[in-house]
C-alpha cells in the first residue's frame, strides 16, 4: 500500500482494517482490553490454543501419563517435529533446523561450527565481522568464543551497512549480521550481502530474531551458511520460549557442534561412553528440552504456517509506513527523529523514534495503555506485529503519544523511574 493509498481519517484505518485479508487472525490471540500492543517485537501476545495447549500437556501428558509420554506423545521428536515447521517458515531444507536452546546458546554453536570450517578450509582467517549496532548477546557471544580460540582471532565491528565490504578482507572468516536490527529496524538483503560474504571467502550467519514471522526469509535461496533465532517475539511462543538453529545441508557432514551433549548422539539411549554426532541439525541439540515451552511454542509457530508471509509483509509494510506518516505529520512540533529506514526495502516489522526523554515518554505511553518499549539511547520502539494489530490500533496509538507529548505527561515522577526491564 502506498503513502497515497493510505488511509487519512480514524474511518478510513476502520474501513481498512475491515478490507483487511489478515484481519480473522486477530481472534486467534488473547489481548486485554483497552490495550493497543506494540511490542511483539519483544515478547509476542498469548495465542489462545496456546492455553489450551498447556492446560493438556500439564493435566495429561505430564498429570497423567508421566514418563510415557516421551514416548505416547513424542516428546523426544518435538525439537525436530518443530524445527522442520521453522524450516518451512525461513524456506530451509528437510532436516536442516531444530528447535533448542536459546538463541545466545544457539549462536555460540553457530559461530564454533562456522569457525571451525573455516580452519578446515581456510585456517588463515581469524576476524570474526559483526555491526556495533548488533544486538549485544550476539557482540558478547562473540567475544567468549574468542577468548576459547587460539591466539589471534579477533573481533571486527563496523558501524554502519555500507562499510561492510571494506571490512570484508583476507582475514575474515565470519561474519555475523542481524537480517533486521533492534533498535533501528533497518533489514539487510540476505541474498545480495550474503553473495558479498562469500565472494570475500567469508561464511555467513544470520540472526533472525527480528524477521522470523515479521517478514519473509529465504535463508536456502539466499545461499545463507548458518542462521539463529528466536520465536517469543513476532512467532509468538511465550516468554523465553525455545529458539532454532538452522544450518545448511552443504555444511552439516562438516559442521560440529562445541557443546556435544546426549540429545546430539546419534544414538543416546545406547549410553555410549563415547559421542558421535547425530545426522542432519539433530546433532546441535545439546540437552534435555524445556517439554512445556516447547510445545506451547508450536501452537505459535503453526498459526504463522496459515499466513502467506507475503500477505504478511504486506500489511506490515503499510502499517510501519502508516505509523511514520502520522507521527511525522500529527507531531511535527514534537522533538521526534526518525532511525528506521524510510525505504520499504530496508526495513523490518517496527518504527523507531528518538526523543529526549525517550525512556518517561514511552512509560507516560504504557499507562495511557499503548504498549511499546524504550531502548538506549533515547529510542521509543514500536512493534507491528501485522497478526493483530490494525490500522485503527496505529491511528489511535499515535493519537495517545499526541496526548503524552502535548499535555506533557512524561513528566510525572513516577514516568521517570526505571525498573530492571525497560
Amino acid at each position: 500500500m502506498t503513502d497515497a493509498a493510505q488511509p487519512t481519517t480514524r474511518e478510513e484505518c476502520v474501513q481498512a482494517d475491515r478490507t483487511d485479508e489478515l484481519a480473522a487472525l486477530r481472534d486467534e490471540f488473547s489481548l486485554p482490553a483497552g490495550v493497543i500492543y506494540l511490542d511483539g517485537n519483544s515478547l509476542g501476545a498469548l495465542p489462545r490454543a496456546a492455553a489450551e495447549r498447556a492446560a493438556h500437556i500439564v493435566a495429561q501428558e505430564w498429570g497423567t501419563d508421566l514418563i510415557g509420554s516421551w514416548n505416547k506423545h513424542h516428546w523426544f521428536d518435538l525439537p525436530v517435529r518443530i524445527g522442520e515447521k521453522l524450516n518451512r517458515l525461513i524456506g530451509g531444507g528437510d532436516g536442516e533446523c531444530v528447535a533448542t536452546d536459546t538463541t545466545s546458546v544457539n549462536l555460540f554453536k553457530a559461530l564454533s561450527a562456522a569457525v571451525g570450517l573455516q580452519r578446515q578450509d581456510a585456517p588463515q582467517r581469524r576476524v570474526i565481522v559483526s555491526e556495533r549496532e548488533n544486538f549485544p548477546t550476539d557482540l558478547y557471544i562473540a567475544e567468549g568464543l574468542i577468548t576459547m580460540l587460539d591466539h589471534g582471532y579477533r573481533l571486527r565491528l563496523i558501524d554502519a551497512p555500507e562499510e561492510l565490504d571494506a571490512a570484508l578482507d583476507d582475514d575474515v572468516a565470519v561474519v555475523l549480521l542481524t537480517q533486521v536490527n533492534y533498535r533501528t529496524g533497518h533489514l539487510w538483503d540476505m541474498r545480495e550481502t550474503t553473495e558479498r560474504i562469500h565472494a570475500a571467502g567469508a561464511l555467513a550467519i544470520w540472526d533472525l530474531c527480528h524477521s522470523a514471522g515479521a517478514v519473509p526469509v529465504h535463508v536456502a535461496d539466499a545461499g545463507a551458511d548458518l542462521a539463529v533465532g528466536c520465536t517469543y517475539k513476532y512467532l509468538n511462543g511465550g516468554p523465553g520460549s525455545p529458539a532454532f538453529i538452522w544450518v545448511a545441508n552443504r555444511h552439516l557432514p562438516r559442521a560440529t557442534s562445541p557443546l556435544t551433549g546426549w540429545w546430539g548422539h546419534a544414538r543416546p539411549f545406547d549410553m555410549a561412553d563415547a559421542y558421535t554426532p547425530a545426522q542432519g541439525g539433530r546433532r546441535f541439540l545439546v540437552g534435555t528440552q524445556p517439554i512445556l515451552s516447547m510445545a506451547t511454542m508450536e501452537v505459535g509457530v503453526d498459526l504463522h504456517l496459515r499466513v502467506d508471509q507475503e500477505a504478511l509483509r504486506r500489511k506490515s509494510l503499510a502499517l510501519t509506513s502508516l505509523f511514520i506518516r502520522l507521527v511525522e505529520t500529527r507531531l511535527a512540533g514534537h522533538p521526534l527523529t526518525l532511525i528506521t529506514p524510510r525505504d520499504e526495502h530496508h526495513r523490518g516489522s517496527h518504527v523507531s523514534f528518538q526523543h529526549p526523554e525517550g525512556f518517561a515518554v514511552m512509560k507516560a505511553l504504557i499507562a495511557q495503555g499503548v504498549i511499546g518499549d524504550y531502548r538506549e539511547p533515547e529510542v521509543l520502539r514500536f512493534g507491528i506485529a501485522p497478526l493483530y494489530i490494525g490500522y485503527a490500533d496505529v491511528w489511535d496509538a499515535v493519537e495517545t503519544l499526541r496526548r503524552v507529548l502535548d499535555d506533557e505527561l512524561w513528566r510525572a515522577p513516577d514516568f521517570q523511574l526505571r525498573g530492571a526491564v525497560t
